[in-house]
């Protein structure tokens, strides 16, 4: 009797650990924009009234590195990018405490009168970790230890640093590791994510890069990849980067911001009065403009989806809701928040972070996702802030929610809170 008792105690801790393992990794947030690269979680349980001054916060990470890498979670694991001294470094935190687990080399420092050191996020594929830093290094590392396993720079694929740095967050998808070198040689190019070695570029679509992130699509039986540059937003083929279709953008100065696709049809943005437009690619890969106008003109901080309604910063506007369907403005609001960006949606809740010029610190505000309007759930502000951080620079990390946590960061200072609800 007591051997069954024994037994079952045993079996049933094993289905706990089991359990409490897939429920942390449905909630991993293993790449730019979540797992989808779409800004919406499908994680539950979260806090949905902040405390007055905001959430606990858990612990702080102050020698994170500079610049402006964003989060990757999984497994336990915070994965981001920073410089330290006159090197880019991939570093790994424990995610429940802050504290270092390792830092790999990723190449010399990118600098930048806005801010030195990387700007990307990494991507967490299974037991590999892939980043690129801001001269354009791609590597591919062991995610338990941080072993260098290859490297690949995009000037290797014919690529040129930009004005602010090669600022992307690599896609993984399938056999494939994906990035936008941009030049003659290709835009896109397509990588074997074990080797490093090419598979190959999209010889028909060659701009310059700009600092957007490629997103991955099945549309017309096709599995596509979108990106956005300066001149174009375009369609190539998954398998052999064959361009499938691409319509003209007017881009100024810098167009930042991830494409977004649903219904058929690409929506993207960017600013310097660009604004935004809506593409149908109907059959055939045939495109053809729903509408373009200014209601929204994002310049970096995110845009993301939420049922038929846009949410992002507009510039000159404020905060604006959108119909993504018709691109008309539902509700803009100037007053309540500054310019900043949107992080992650989680159970119909918008994280938005504002910028700072280091006057004053950033506020954290938590809203709903509605069309009705901005309504707060709370708010607090981002302390101690950086001392690190240049004339020019603002807080441009996007927040990441995972796992009941919220991440922050301001240069070196990475932060997390406790957002779920007890």
């Amino acid at each position: 009797m007591k051997k069954t008792i024994t037994r079952f105690v045993a079996v049933s801790s094993l289905l706990a650990l089991s359990f409490a393992f897939r429920e942390a990794a449905a909630n991993d947030w293993p790449q730019w924009r979540g797992p989808d690269r779409t800004d919406i979680s499908k994680e539950t349980g979260v806090l949905k009234q902040w405390p007055e001054g905001g959430p606990k916060q858990v612990w702080l990470n102050k020698d994170g590195g500079l610049g402006y890498g964003g989060f990757s979670i999984v497994g336990g694991k915070l994965f981001t990018m920073g410089a330290r001294g006159e090197t880019e470094f991939l570093i790994a935190l424990d995610a429940n405490t802050g504290n270092q687990l390792w830092c790999a080399e990723i190449g010399e420092l990118y600098k930048n009168n806005w801010g030195d050191g990387p700007r990307g996020t990494p991507t967490v594929d299974g037991d590999r970790v892939y980043a690129m830093g801001g001269q354009g290094t791609l590597v591919c590392c062991d995610a338990a230890g941080g072993k260098l396993i290859w490297k690949k720079t995009m000037q290797e694929l014919g690529g040129k640093v930009a004005q602010w740095g090669y600022t992307e967050s690599p896609l993984v998808d399938g056999k494939l590791v994906v990035c936008t070198p941009g030049g003659s040689q290709g835009a896109i190019a397509a990588l074997d994510k074990m080797t490093g070695a090419v598979v190959w570029q999209s010889k028909e679509f060659t701009d310059p890069a700009q600092y957007s992130s490629i997103i991955a699509i099945n549309h017309n039986g096709t599995r596509q990849y979108i990106q956005l540059t300066m001149q174009s937003v375009a369609g190539v083929a998954a398998a052999d980067g064959k361009l499938l279709w691409r319509s003209e953008w007017p881009g100024k100065v810098a167009v930042i911001p991830t494409p977004i696709f649903h219904d058929g049809c690409v929506y993207v943005t960017s600013g310097y009065k660009a604004g935004c437009k809506l593409i149908k690619v109907a059959a055939g890969n045939q495109v053809s403009d729903v509408y373009a106008n200014s209601e929204m003109a994002n310049h970096h901080g995110g845009v993301v989806l939420v049922g038929d309604h846009l949410y992002g910063y507009s510039d000159g506007a404020g905060w604006v809701c959108q119909e993504f369907k018709t691109g008309k403005q539902i509700w803009v609001e100037k007053q309540a928040l500054g310019k900043g960006s949107v992080g992650c949606c989680t159970e119909g809740l918008l994280y938005c972070l504002e910028e700072s010029n280091g006057k004053k610190p950033a506020s954290v505000v938590l809203i709903e996702a509605s069309p009705k309007g901005w309504k707060e759930h709370g708010r607090f502000t981002l302390e101690p802030q950086t001392t690190q951080r240049k004339k020019s620079g603002r807080i441009w990390t996007h927040p990441v929610v995972a796992n009941g946590r919220l991440y922050l960061r301001d240069q070196e200072l990475i932060f997390c809170f406790d957002v779920k609800a007890k």
